[in-house]
């Protein structure tokens, strides 16, 4: 993925999107960059394409997604409830989707909030929190909006983030 491309900038244009029309149209450009890269049915791969890659890698595998393939509005809204910040809380500071304000995940903004989690791993407060406080992104089971407290903190969970890669946790 072009790290130059998945700046902060691009970050604060995502958190931005709903404010302002320049973030919007850089939302949108550096969406549609395309990334050099030609696919075996001649499709020219942009950066949209290499977000739900990576998206669909670091979050649905264990979702029945397909190595490889990019994550749909599906997959992605079917992961997003799994995403914590630092502990394993539904509260809107541990709970990524409500802290970034995303009530639905749907066809409209399926690939904004991929490319949210995404930039903010590269660029955004969670590279920050990894970096200076040791706080990484939780991703945990797979329904824990049905789960109970006592479920919830024992489940099995991935951390994502830092130099290390996915690792285990419990």
């Amino acid at each position: 993925m072009p790290k130059t491309l998945i700046n902060r900038e691009f970050y604060d244009a995502i958190i931005n999107f709903d404010k302002d029309v320049e973030a919007q149209e850089l939302y949108y450009r550096v969406m549609n960059t395309e990334t050099g890269k030609v696919a075996e049915n001649g499709h020219k791969e942009t950066v949209r394409d290499r977000i739900l890659r990576v998206y669909a890698m670091l979050f649905c595998e264990d979702i029945g997604a397909e190595p490889g393939t990019i994550a749909g509005p599906d997959e992605v809204e079917a992961t997003a409830d799994r995403l914590y910040i630092g502990a394993m809380k539904l509260d809107p500071s541990h709970w990524y989707r409500m802290q970034h304000h995303f009530p639905v995940i749907d066809d409209d903004n399926y690939d904004r909030f991929a490319a949210l989690v995404i930039a903010d791993l590269n660029a955004g407060p969670l590279r920050d929190a990894a970096v200076n406080d040791g706080d990484m992104l939780l991703v945990g089971e797979v329904d824990p909006l049905h789960m109970t407290q006592e479920q919830r903190q024992n489940q099995q969970v991935r951390v994502i983030g830092g130099s290390g890669g996915p690792k285990e946790e419990s």
